[in-house]
């Protein structure tokens, strides 16, 4: 005789709009994205938190949402790729992306431009990175060098390699902003 597992019901804000679903509690929120909500953007790729494919912002930081349970967002506010545009314009790291070539296969794309977004986030709030030099300075975005940029984005993988234009795309879209 098998146990029943008991399902879980979760309240979430995704890209801006209320959403409930009713959960294992194993279940993460990469699967509750994609099989709950068809949010397919994100995407399921090492499953194991290691390349940085599935990222999202959950309160507006990136969360591995393959390592995050569904179950522990309930109140939370997500953000998907999805959810970056605004009535049909691209956000100005979408558009750097694609004026940058910031993308060959585009598998992981929106993990990227998710994680890019939260990057440039954190140096306009004055979080350093293992690359910034001095420490017992406030950090600016204008210190947001490419070696910066680097490192901030140095858990998102991308088979192609097209690491210099993702660079690029970035450092373009931190001065836009």
């Amino acid at each position: 005789m098998s146990a029943v597992t008991p399902l879980m019901s979760v309240t979430v804000t995704v890209n801006g709009r209320g959403r409930t679903l009713t959960v294992e509690p194993r279940t993460t929120l990469l699967e509750a994205l994609r099989e709950h909500f068809g949010l397919t953007g994100t995407k399921k790729a090492c499953d194991r938190g290691e390349c940085g494919a599935c990222t999202v912002h959950v309160d507006g930081r990136r969360v591995l949402s393959c390592m995050a349970l569904a179950a522990m967002q309930d109140g939370k506010q997500i953000t998907t790729i999805e959810g970056l545009a605004r009535d049909g314009v691209l956000h100005p790291m979408q558009a750097a992306f694609i004026e940058h070539d910031g993308f060959q296969c585009g598998f992981c794309t929106p993990g990227q431009i998710m994680s890019a977004v939260a990057a440039v986030e954190e140096a306009k709030a004055g979080s350093p990175s293992a690359a910034t030099d001095d420490l017992t300075k406030s950090f600016s975005l204008a210190d947001l060098s490419r070696a910066e940029i680097r490192e901030r984005m140095s858990g998102n993988l991308c088979r192609c390699a097209c690491y210099p234009n993702i660079v690029a795309a970035v450092a373009e879209a931190a001065g836009r902003s």
